[in-house]
């Protein structure tokens, strides 16, 4: 739970800038804007005032002075904003005024965040949008966490959730009032239709190819093939800036590079990795086995091998998808060109742009899979709590039977509480640390 302190935080981006927004939450709040300003402003109006040291009543800042009291705030506490002036000694001197008074300190990275949570403000679900939602890069990104943060997964949990309490209800109903006259005497099947509906409409959820975790992680482009093929050269042009060490030396590249793209509002992340061959070379050998680890995982392998080659090396069978091309088309004749383009061959020269637009348009329609509306799942936590919640519907159903209604009643009891995790309702505390710790100071 959080604690009785009143926190203090720069709640806008690093110093210097045009306006700092300081941010104070707490049942001392009120003490806090009363000794910079001398007032308490109305409640979600800005109000000018003076920012003075109740020391020596020097005037520190002239600013924006912002009141919510609770419980109608952010946090669900009284909270007072001061936006100030930018500047790196205006704000040192708020906080010496701030860290002076009894109760007060410094907040933690999400600590506004999780009073919030803790307050009913926000779900956990929602908590997940909100940290995604300042991580996104990308248009498709916001607009997955958006619709996370406003609560998307965390409706349509709480409407699963009510329909089996509903269900739990009609079997506690059969157990602890089976003699009472006025009580049905068929509630098990009833309760198992709801089961059963759930179960199916949870599994259509999860069977969306991890859609929402992709999308926040980027679509994964791999620029594998042998050595000297053109990788570094061509992750260089797609990034349009020089990442990667191009040389004519097999074996430059030791370690996947990664590098992050924006298509057409989609993350891509293009990784540039080791030369595949045999080797010696001890470094080169893990540089291998973690490029070919690099391809497996990939959601699409760019494939390279030269065009000239008369026997390229075919692509690992354990990508998932791959597509081969065939780069430094510019040294080879016009005739050798067409006939690979012919066969189907996709013709790159990183060196002139030759097969570059056509190459992108490619990876924008491939990468166009984790785009459209936003997915219902996007962290591996609410995945696993709803596939939890799954197992223990088919187990209901599996020993659906009369005479067996405290057994059903137990594993739906349990799908219920998977199904609370996901929004916070029960068993949170060993997993808000990790959902926390990359959450910005002040929010």
């Amino acid at each position: 739970m959080p604690s009785e302190d009143t926190i203090y935080a720069l709640s806008s981006g690093r110093l210097p800038a045009a306006i700092a927004v300081v941010r104070i939450s707490g049942s001392k709040a009120r003490i806090g804007l009363e000794t910079l300003t001398g007032k308490i402003p109305r409640a979600r109006h800005a109000t000018r005032a003076a920012v003075r040291d109740p020391a020596s009543g020097e005037i520190i800042d002239e600013a924006l002075v912002l009141w919510f009291p609770a419980p109608a705030s952010e946090t669900g506490e009284d909270i007072a904003e001061i936006h100030l002036h930018g500047g790196r000694a205006i704000l040192t001197a708020v906080f010496q005024v701030l860290g002076k008074i009894e109760g007060f300190r410094p907040a933690e990275a999400g600590e506004f965040t999780r009073r919030a949570l803790y307050n009913g403000k926000l779900d956990l679900a929602a908590v997940e949008g909100l940290g995604d939602l300042i991580a996104a890069d990308t248009e498709t990104q916001r607009r997955q966490a958006l619709a996370q943060f406003r609560g998307a997964l965390s409706n349509k949990v709480e409407v699963w959730r009510a329909r089996l309490i509903e269900a739990l209800a009609a079997l506690e109903a059969a157990i602890d009032f089976v003699d009472e006259a006025d009580v049905p005497d068929d509630l098990l099947t009833p309760a198992m239709a709801i089961a059963r509906e759930l179960s199916a409409e949870i599994k259509t959820a999860l069977a969306d190819a991890h859609r929402g975790e992709r999308l926040r992680e980027g679509f994964t482009v791999a620029i594998a093939g042998p050595p000297n093929v053109g990788k570094s050269t061509l992750l260089n042009r797609l990034a349009r800036r020089e990442v990667a060490i191009v040389s004519p030396s097999p074996g430059t590249t030791r370690d996947a590079i990664e590098v992050a793209l924006d298509l057409a509002g989609i993350p891509v992340v293009l990784v540039d990795t080791a030369g595949v061959r045999e080797t010696s070379d001890l470094v080169e050998v893990e540089g291998v086995r973690r490029a070919l680890a690099r391809a497996d995982a990939a959601d699409l392998v760019l494939w390279l091998a030269e065009a000239s080659d008369p026997k390229p090396v075919s692509p690992p069978s354990s990508a998932r998808r791959s597509i081969t091309v065939r780069t430094k088309a510019d040294l080879i004749d016009s005739e050798t060109q067409r006939r690979l383009q012919k066969q189907g061959a996709l013709m790159l020269s990183a060196h002139t742009g030759m097969g570059m637009d056509r190459l992108i348009g490619i990876l924008a329609r491939e990468a166009e899979t984790l785009g459209g509306e936003p997915a219902l799942v996007t962290h591996a936590r609410q995945r696993h709590a709803l596939g939890e919640a799954v197992e223990r519907l088919e187990s209901a159903l599996a020993v659906f039977a009369p005479g067996r209604e405290e057994v059903v009643a137990e594993e739906l009891r349990l799908a219920a509480r998977a199904l609370g995790r996901i929004t916070g309702r029960v068993d949170v505390e060993d997993v808000l640390d990790q959902i926390f710790k990359n959450f910005c100071i002040g929010k």
